[in-house]
């Protein structure tokens, strides 16, 4: 229990800068505090006690903003930032090493039994406000940016943004957890930016065309053509 312990706290040590001591680490992270009171929910859950389950996790809500449904699976050095407006429904299964930000929900689409929230691989990373919905797969190491609603799978190592959420492309990652979620492609950008680029060649051949048709009816050149 106390090597748990250990490797939660240095857990936040490696991805918030701002941690600067065991004590607010332990005191001042409500994410942390989260997924403590969540494994003791989920003891319970496991063992049939399934009201006291839900009362703690309902204590967990009130105390510390993040609602973690006891049926819940988490992996190791799972990691809340902020965690205010955090969901997390009954089916969803977290792998380990994941990374998520304030207002993530997994959340559900169906009122049947059985499983119907995400499962998350490890590595991921979902920024804030990233919505995932049904029983989909996020692959290991993926990027969702922040304010995206996935409802599709996502395979291992992409970046997906948007409403809903698109592949944006691949990605390699180099360390444990990549925090560089604010690099993040836009394709909406990289679209603008090719149409832009091929319309400024089509009025370049446009403008072309238009003056070998003036020299053949004229025979007048202008300078450009002179030169």
């Amino acid at each position: 229990m106390f090597r748990r312990f250990k490797e939660d706290v240095g857990m936040v040590f490696d991805r918030d800068p701002a941690a600067r001591n065991v004590l607010e680490i332990i005191t001042c992270y409500p994410g942390l505090q989260a997924i403590w009171f969540h494994r003791f929910a989920h003891g319970l859950w496991n063992k049939g006690l399934r009201f006291l389950a839900r009362l703690l996790s309902h204590v967990n809500r009130l105390f510390t903003g993040v609602e973690i449904h006891p049926g819940a699976q988490i992996g190791r050095r799972f990691f809340i930032d902020h965690g205010a407006g955090v969901v997390i429904g009954e089916t969803s299964d977290i792998g380990d090493d994941v990374t998520i930000y304030q207002g993530v929900v997994l959340g559900g689409v169906s009122l049947k039994k059985g499983k119907r929230h995400p499962t998350i691989g490890s590595k991921v990373v979902i920024g804030a406000g990233g919505i995932i919905l049904g029983p989909v797969h996020i692959g290991e190491g993926c990027q969702i940016g922040a304010g995206s609603v996935v409802v599709t799978d996502i395979p291992p190592y992409t970046t997906a943004i948007g409403i809903p959420a698109k592949p944006a492309g691949k990605h390699l990652i180099k360390q444990p957890v990549d925090l560089n979620h604010h690099l993040i492609p836009d394709p909406v950008k990289e679209t603008l930016d090719l149409l832009t680029r091929r319309i400024k060649k089509l009025e370049e051949k446009i403008e072309g065309l238009i003056d070998k048709k003036r020299v053949a009816t004229t025979g007048i050149r202008t300078k450009e053509q002179n030169r």
